[in-house]
């Protein structure tokens, strides 16, 4: 059922440990264990999902507030005060993940985010609600590296990219729901239009506390545990996975498998993370950076001044957002769950050069019909459907790129220096700029924009067909050899 306990001698830092867990969690059948795993990591992202479209979504009510009384360009900047926090959060958590541990970074990352959120409701200005904005979004930041890390650690190696792809997809869950609450919370004959925007962000934050019960149950990665010195810890905790998965009625293969030869250490220098990232795995960086920064524009510029177009240009009541959110939703949840599959059967590098190309060439299609002014608000939504299948992939596999293309000891802060340069590369400025481009009322304008995203999402599919790994169906640590590997 697995290899031999391992012995109290390999606790200390500096001693080797020989393992054989990798291959017993790559090994196992898919189970209900993996099952929780998938959910209680996704309902972060439903939330997430849910908080996101709410801060979208209630931006003609923050215009129309007597409170606030926001215009598109401070609407712009609250959305780009939201990445520049995930961006630091992102980093700042990411390097305490590696430290830490993924399961304490769970709870503190969970806590800011919710804490934020909340307070996001009493705000009171522009400057108040961007602050805010921000901590919400370290929050996020560092929920990402942790998350993202326990996913590859703990699924195995044949249904890593698609379970991937689809627990990040499940952001749009919450992106549905959220659109779905909106139409309630922003209707004025309903609820004072200046308290139903705060509701949709009070109650965002209270929902978010199921998430804390639902994470006492997953485990500490077994692949970080053996890597401090915990190695008698991991071995219980992959022992325990193992009966749960036979009590099921699965039959595990017998060993011996394959094991490795690390050498405990309690952190890894940061003059070791850069030259691992920025010289030794060059290439690996290039494509990364590449995905996340082209991603980051993509996304962040289009959804988060989504609600701006259609209030602007075709007229939208704000109360009525939600309803076009809703089918733009369906389309990024849609896009991971039915071609993620591919990923793991048709290869990495082939999907996700696929999924940037077809999102930059839709996407100066539907921008031209924008600029022709052929659209009506209901068509426009059809085409953002069709682009956000692909963009929605494509967007999720850039996180699975980062988060497995780099050695064990440094996975978290890996995604966390490449979220961070993506984003504020390609995320940051985005909002702000098109809040601008929308607040000139110029249709070419805005084409302009999209023109500049498109060209983004091509280039990086180039880049990624040339250089990137093929880590279908792999072993984590034959992607990427552990730097504490002791042969």
């Amino acid at each position: 059922m697995g290899g031999e306990p391992m012995t109290s001698r390999a606790t200390a830092a500096g001693a080797i440990v020989e393992t054989d867990i990798p291959a017993r969690l790559d090994r196992l059948p898919w189970s209900r264990f993996h099952m929780l795993v998938v959910a209680a990591l996704g309902i972060t992202w439903i939330l997430d999902g849910l908080e996101v479209t709410l801060a979208g979504a209630v931006s003609g009510a923050l215009k129309e507030s007597p409170a606030l009384q926001f215009t598109n360009t401070d609407i712009g900047l609250a959305a780009s005060a939201y990445l520049a926090g995930a961006v630091l959060g992102a980093v700042f958590f990411g390097w305490l993940t590696d430290w830490l541990g993924r399961k304490k970074l769970f709870f503190i990352t969970l806590f800011v985010y919710l804490a934020a959120t909340a307070a996001t409701a009493f705000s009171w200005n522009i400057w108040s609600f961007c602050f805010f904005r921000f901590l919400t979004g370290a929050g996020i930041g560092g929920e990402y590296t942790a998350i993202n890390s326990t996913i590859q650690e703990l699924i195995p190696a044949r249904v890593r990219g698609w379970t991937d792809l689809v627990i990040n997809g499940s952001f749009w869950v919450g992106a549905a729901v959220g659109a779905g609450g909106t139409v309630i919370l922003l209707d004025p004959t309903i609820i004072n239009p200046d308290y139903g925007w705060r509701l949709a962000f009070f109650i965002g934050a209270v929902l978010g506390l199921v998430i804390l019960f639902m994470r006492l149950w997953i485990p500490e990665s077994p692949r970080w545990l053996m890597t401090h010195g915990r190695a008698e810890e991991a071995e219980r905790i992959v022992a325990g996975i193992e009966r749960r998965v036979i009590a099921e009625g699965h039959t595990l293969a017998e060993g011996p498998f394959e094991t490795v030869r690390l050498r405990a250490r309690t952190h890894t220098p940061l003059i070791e993370v850069f030259d691992t990232l920025f010289h030794r795995h060059r290439s690996r960086a290039l494509v990364g950076l590449a995905l996340m920064a082209s991603q980051a524009f993509f996304y962040n510029a289009i959804f988060f001044t989504y609600a701006l177009v259609l209030t602007d240009f075709y007229g939208v009541a704000s109360d009525r957002i939600g309803l076009f959110l809703l089918p733009f939703a369906l389309g990024n949840f849609l896009g991971p769950l039915i071609l993620g599959r591919l990923f793991d059967t048709v290869g990495r590098r082939q999907m996700i050069a696929f999924t940037y190309a077809m999102s930059g060439i839709l996407l100066t299609v539907t921008g031209y019909l924008f600029q022709q002014d052929v659209l009506t608000a209901t068509t426009l939504t059809l085409c953002w459907m069709v682009v956000f299948f692909f963009a929605s992939a494509a967007a999720s596999s850039a996180y699975l790129t980062v988060s497995e293309t780099f050695p064990l000891e440094i996975r978290a802060l890996a995604i966390a220096v490449f979220y961070a340069f993506g984003t504020g590369l390609g995320g940051v400025a985005g909002p702000w700029v098109f809040g601008a481009l929308i607040e000139s009322g110029s249709r070419t304008s805005v084409f302009g924009g999209y023109v500049f995203g498109a060209v983004l999402m091509l280039v990086a599919a180039v880049i990624a067909g040339r250089w990137g790994v093929a880590a279908e169906r792999k072993s984590l640590e034959h992607v990427a050899r552990p730097l504490a590997a002791a042969d």
